[in-house]
């Protein structure tokens, strides 16, 4: 199971929810949304847990991964070579989900998941994707998709389909873009990290 995130530094991360967050505020929220992915991902019977990522690890991260660097490239490139680096049916989640659970990813890990299923595939309400799993790792999969835009879930998709890859679908997921993403997000998972953070963030800015 691979999850690729970015450490969560103020100004480099979430930089959409500034305004109205802070970009220390921001960064918190990013740093909750990575750690409850991070610990659904340790629920999960996954072989191997590796962090894909670009910076460095703090303590948000839990025991239980490998961490590896990202490459140079564009976002297409990262994710080809994080599969490239695989063997076997793989799963890759972002860190942008907070609300994801064990059972939204069972699906694409159950021991019948393989089962004339070549790929998995999250897609996103921004027009994105969320999860991708693939039976069998192949980075030229990804190569050349256009990324983070709104047809780059319908252009990953085809990708797969004109592959010739049976292809099937995980729930659609809303990723932590905007402050009004924040709220949605939180109200599916009130009981994550993430929905904690964002209420004393809400609780802070009330006080000022």
């Amino acid at each position: 199971m691979l999850i690729i995130a970015k450490e969560p530094v103020p100004g480099r991360v979430k930089t959409r929810l500034t305004p109205p967050y802070t970009p220390a505020e921001a960064a918190a929220l990013a740093e909750a949304s990575l750690a409850d992915t991070l610990h659904a991902a340790l629920a999960m019977p996954a072989r191997r847990r590796v962090l894909v990522l670009d910076g460095q690890p703090g303590p948000w991260l839990p025991p239980g991964f490998e961490v590896v660097g990202q490459c140079d490239g564009g976002l297409d490139e990262r994710l080809a070579a994080a599969f490239a680096a695989c063997r076997g049916a793989t799963l890759l989640i972002g860190m942008d989900t907070p609300q994801v659970t064990p059972a939204l990813l069972a699906p694409a890990l159950s021991p019948g998941s393989r089962h004339d299923c070549d790929a998995w595939f999250g897609p996103a309400a921004d027009g994105g994707f969320w999860a991708l799993g693939l039976a069998e790792p192949d980075p030229e999969l990804l190569r050349g998709v256009p990324m983070s835009t709104a047809t780059t879930g319908a252009a990953q998709r085809r990708r797969l389909t004109d592959a010739g890859l049976r292809v099937r679908d995980l729930p659609m997921l809303r990723d932590v873009d905007t402050a009004e993403d924040a709220v949605l997000v939180a109200s599916d998972a009130p009981g994550g990290r993430f929905a904690r953070t964002l209420a004393r963030l809400s609780s802070r800015a009330t006080a000022r």
